[in-house]
C-alpha cells in the first residue's frame, strides 16, 4: 500500500515515532493549524483574568461565525487546551480560558510568531514572484 505525503511529511518530521504516534501527531498538528485555534489560545491568553465569554470571543474574532466558535472552542475543550466553566446563574454565564496544557502552547506559538516576523519580507518577494509568474494575485486561506 502506498504511503500518503502526509505521512511521510511526518515520518521525516518523527522519525522514532511509532505508527500510532504518527497518526497521533497528525491529527493534533491539523487540529492546532486549523483557521481560528491559535488565534483563539492567543485570544484566552490575553483575556483580562485570562478568561473570556462566549460573546466576547465572538466580537473579537473577525470573520468568525458563532456556529464556527462554538464548534472550535468544544474541539479545544475535548482535546483540553481549553476550560469551560458554567456558573448556576439566569441568564446561563459561561467563560472559556486556558487550561495548563493550553498555556503550554504559547511558548511555541511564541517561536512560531517570531520566526514568521523574521521571514514575512521573503515570504512577502516569494509571493510577488508567484504572482508576477502567474499572472494573478492568489489568496491562500
Amino acid at each position: 500500500m502506498k504511503k500518503s505525503k502526509t505521512v511521510d511529511a511526518i515520518e521525516k518530521l518523527a522519525p522514532r515515532c511509532e505508527s500510532e504516534e504518527k497518526k497521533d501527531l497528525k491529527d493534533l498538528l491539523t487540529k492546532i493549524g486549523d483557521k481560528w485555534s491559535i488565534l483563539l489560545i492567543v485570544l484566552l491568553s490575553r483575556a483580562p483574568e485570562k478568561k473570556a465569554r462566549f460573546s466576547e470571543l465572538l466580537t473579537l474574532v473577525d470573520g468568525i461565525s458563532q456556529r464556527m466558535l462554538t464548534t472550535t472552542l468544544r474541539s479545544l475543550e475535548r482535546d483540553g487546551y481549553v476550560k469551560r466553566e458554567v456558573f448556576p446563574v439566569v441568564p446561563p454565564r459561561v467563560e472559556y480560558s486556558l487550561s495548563a496544557l493550553g498555556a503550554s502552547l504559547l511558548l511555541p506559538l511564541e517561536h512560531l510568531v517570531e520566526w514568521a516576523l523574521a521571514n514575512r519580507s521573503a515570504i512577502h518577494k516569494s509571493r510577488a514572484a508567484y504572482d508576477d509568474k502567474s499572472g494573478s494575485e492568489t489568496e491562500i486561506a
